[in-house]
């Protein structure tokens, strides 16, 4: 039998789940009816010249996640409308936004900005992209929990005991408290799942070597259970007798002898100036070809010419690439507005 309350979960986690499921239904809630309602706008589009757009203002955060707001003034077939519209995307921008005010054909009510119907796939992906990181992070979070909670209750019951190896990924100590996560990487399953517990004051896990230049502690398998339990250094973290533990310690402690390792093992040998150096400039080529790539399939071939940011991206070219990748894209979408990167002075006809 084993100690009960051996596995644990980390604290931090019943308070970043209550944070993150807030976050995702935050997300959801504020930006779902607004793409609900550019969609139903897109089906039928009307641009209002005679629409006053009033407070417009974007910001830009991290350097891409830009939120656009303003207040719009309209009448329409004799109905005066105040709206207010707030829309989110991803983009790389600089400067203001040229936007026009636009209304639903078939419902007049519904009233937004021309920016948020060029960047309407744009807001979808990124609501989706987000949501699903979340929630899904959420889903792992709360996995993980009923995990540990069902491995706990199988510990209460007799099952035999597997001894296995375990690599230390990381422990903290406060209070005089020990705290350990390892991961059962190294043993006979190297299922590659990781177990979190705790020791109390005058308690230290049991250290049976290293790998890779990480500890690794002696853990067992508690019959069928999902998690190993990582041992203490004198067992009593096992029910057993003072004869039994000094028994079944003998062996280690002959084999370990003086040289036992500790908690804290020595890490390898970092990457040398010059290989660091080379990894950056190759991520940074890597980048600088992938955006590259991007904008000649976005000139080439991308089916619409407000695809975003790679129209920003184009904006940014020198001005004999600029002019190339806007003669390519007029030759697709010469009788429709052009993008940004590619209008004349009047911010809608191809220069």
């Amino acid at each position: 039998m084993l100690s009960q309350g051996v596995i644990s979960t980390p604290k931090a986690s019943f308070f970043s789940l209550p944070v993150l499921i807030a976050l995702t239904a935050f997300l959801a809630i504020s930006e779902t009816p607004g793409i609900l309602r550019d969609w139903t706008i897109n089906q039928n589009p009307v641009v209002l010249d005679s629409g006053d757009i009033r407070d417009g203002k974007c910001s830009t955060r991290k350097g891409f996640f830009t939120n656009c707001s303003a207040h719009l003034n309209y009448t329409y077939k004799g109905q005066s409308y105040d709206k207010d519209v707030e829309i989110m995307f991803v983009d790389i921008h600089s400067g203001d936004y040229d936007t026009n005010l636009v209304i639903s054909g078939d419902h007049p009510d519904l009233a937004t900005l021309s920016l948020g119907l060029d960047m309407l796939w744009n807001r979808i992906i990124t609501l989706a992209v987000f949501v699903a990181l979340l929630g899904g992070t959420c889903l792992a979070m709360i996995f993980l929990i009923l995990r540990v909670w069902r491995v706990r209750g199988q510990l209460r019951e007799p099952a035999r005991l597997e001894p296995v190896p375990v690599e230390i990924t990381g422990f903290d100590r406060r209070r005089q408290r020990l705290s350990v996560t390892y991961a059962d990487k190294i043993g006979g399953r190297k299922t590659g799942r990781a177990g979190h517990t705790h020791f109390e004051p005058g308690q230290e896990p049991l250290i049976v070597g290293e790998n890779g230049g990480k500890a690794v502690g002696l853990a067992v398998w508690h019959g069928n259970t999902a998690l190993p339990v990582l041992l203490d250094e004198r067992l009593e973290r096992i029910e057993m007798t003072p004869e039994e533990r000094t028994a079944a310690l003998a062996p280690l402690a002959a084999e370990l002898g003086d040289s036992r390792p500790g908690l804290v093992v020595q890490g390898k040998k970092g990457w040398s100036i010059k290989a660091r150096l080379a990894a950056a400039l190759l991520v940074i080529l890597l980048i600088i070809g992938g955006i590259f790539g991007y904008w000649l399939w976005y000139v080439t071939s991308a089916t619409s010419q407000f695809t975003s940011p790679a129209m920003d991206i184009n904006n940014m070219m020198p001005e004999s690439v600029n002019r190339w990748g806007c003669d390519q894209l007029k030759k697709r979408f010469g009788d429709q507005r052009a993008p940004f990167g590619c209008t004349a002075s009047d911010y809608s006809s191809w220069k």
